[in-house]
């Protein structure tokens, strides 16, 4: 088994001091940071105001679960984060805001660390078949041309297909990605049924020697029954090619739509059993904390997110990156 990191950036040669780089393009975690809850913190706004004398008491801990709960972190996830936060508080642990928001982070970094795990190929299937999964808008074209220049520049042969026929300007779209990242794209007619697009895309790929297959599917409600069942069509039809294909169902949320999203997730989960979650458009919501609650009561892996629409806000999940993006901290300070 194998994830995928950044291509490491040689070291300079030695010599003399060279003159000052232009400068440089932020990085995933500094857009993450610049783009999530765009200005005041919504965790952590004003709560020296509410500290009487300083002290932590239940003033200030209610407020922290109502900016939880408003945040779309989910009763259930907060409850849990706040009863650790109210047991050291009784225990007199956190004397100021800053041991408050040292345990806070701490119990955030709880919740997340157990959903970051990137996405693994295993180097035993000559073809390793993910199969894009999602609502209406989220975003699952976009993320599959990312997708598709991460594997690229991670040196992985990739090929994409585009099983979305239902939406004309869905081929158009993973075309314009093929070309943009130079990998190729199986596609019909418009209208063509999803799972024979699918089929071939995998036969194709096994032929040409590709490595992965990412295949895109027609957006669907998740109370859509008859259009989930089309999606389950097509994970049987990437069986027949491969017994154990699709070898990652990976769902695309929509991290602006809240606790909806936590719903689709667990409907999607149901019919199909998602094994990875990319959220997007986290550069749209001034809240987040749908990400805690994924992880918290689905379990489910995050593997990527995403900022915004070029291909350079697209990463991995990192959950000490978020939740310093959350808190407005500095990650060297943290």
């Amino acid at each position: 088994m194998f994830g995928f990191k950044s291509k490491a950036t040689p070291a300079p040669p030695a010599g003399p001091a060279a003159p000052a780089a232009p400068n440089k393009e932020p990085s995933l975690f500094q857009r993450l940071r610049a783009k999530l809850n765009s200005g005041n913190s919504w965790l952590t706004y004003d709560l020296a105001n509410l500290l009487p004398g300083g002290r932590i008491d239940d003033t200030v801990l209610d407020e922290l679960e109502t900016r939880l709960i408003t945040a779309d972190v989910g009763v259930e996830t907060t409850e849990r984060i706040l009863d650790g936060l109210r047991k050291q508080v009784a225990r007199k642990e956190l004397g100021n805001l800053d041991a408050l928001l040292n345990a806070l982070r701490k119990a955030l970094l709880d919740v997340l660390r157990p959903a970051a795990r990137p996405l693994q190929l295993d180097r035993d299937i000559p073809l390793f078949a993910i199969l894009v999964v999602g609502v209406n808008g989220a975003g699952k074209t976009t993320t599959i041309g990312k997708l598709a220049r991460y594997l690229r520049d991670n040196d992985v042969r990739v090929m994409l297909a585009a099983g979305d026929t239902f939406r004309a300007a869905a081929v158009e779209q993973l075309q314009i990605w093929g070309q943009r990242n130079s990998v190729p794209v199986i596609s019909q007619s418009a209208g063509a049924d999803p799972a024979a697009v699918v089929f071939d895309g995998m036969q194709a790929a096994k032929a040409r020697g590709m490595q992965v297959l990412l295949a895109d599917t027609a957006g669907r409600l998740h109370t859509q029954s008859n259009l989930m069942e089309e999606l389950k069509k097509i994970k049987r039809v990437m069986g027949r090619v491969d017994p154990a294909a699709p070898h990652e169902v990976l769902l695309v949320l929509d991290a602006s739509q809240g606790q909806n999203a936590l719903q689709q997730a667990r409907l999607f989960n149901e019919a199909l059993g998602v094994t990875g979650v990319v959220l997007t458009k986290l550069d749209g919501t001034a809240k987040g904390g749908i990400v805690l609650a994924i992880a918290s009561e689905l379990k489910l892996p995050i593997r990527f997110i995403g900022v915004g629409e070029s291909a350079e806000d697209f990463g991995e999940f990192d959950p000490e990156a978020f939740v310093d993006a959350l808190l407005k901290q500095d990650r060297a300070a943290a």
